[in-house]
């Protein structure tokens, strides 16, 4: 009884984790043609690689409620990055990649992220409308 109780415990959680992560599948699938072909599904995993939680409250991440900088919902919605430059995807990667070079007093760190993983990261801020 205990072991079957324990089987069934395990395949909920599992379940639960599963539903998190593709919570937002039809989304994810429009916003391909937008993002330089990213994949938002990847960016959504890599972020908490880089620590983006730790600063950002961002949507569909766990634990990602800080307030060291801005929010990121609705990035796709946005006019504009770091106040003045226009919200496009090369412009985002540009801007996850290397903010100091768009914004010198920029408090936000350069992590050294990839080209690849920057991509990434903007499909899936693209998927925040």
């Amino acid at each position: 009884m205990r072991r079957d109780l324990l089987l069934l415990l395990g395949t909920v959680l599992l379940g639960l984790t599963a539903c998190e992560r593709y919570d937002n599948w039809a989304v994810y699938q429009n916003v391909s043609g937008v993002t330089n072909g990213g994949d938002p599904i990847k960016g959504r995993e890599v972020m908490r690689y880089y620590g983006c939680n730790t600063c950002h409250t961002i949507p569909g991440i766990r634990d990602a409620n800080a307030v060291v900088g801005p929010p990121l919902e609705h990035m796709a919605n946005r006019n504009v990055i770091a106040g003045h430059l226009p919200n496009t995807p090369e412009n985002l990667e540009h801007w996850i990649r290397h903010p100091h070079e768009i914004e010198p007093h920029t408090v936000m760190p350069d992590m050294n992220v990839s080209e690849e993983d920057a991509r990434d990261i903007a499909a899936y801020l693209y998927t925040l409308k």
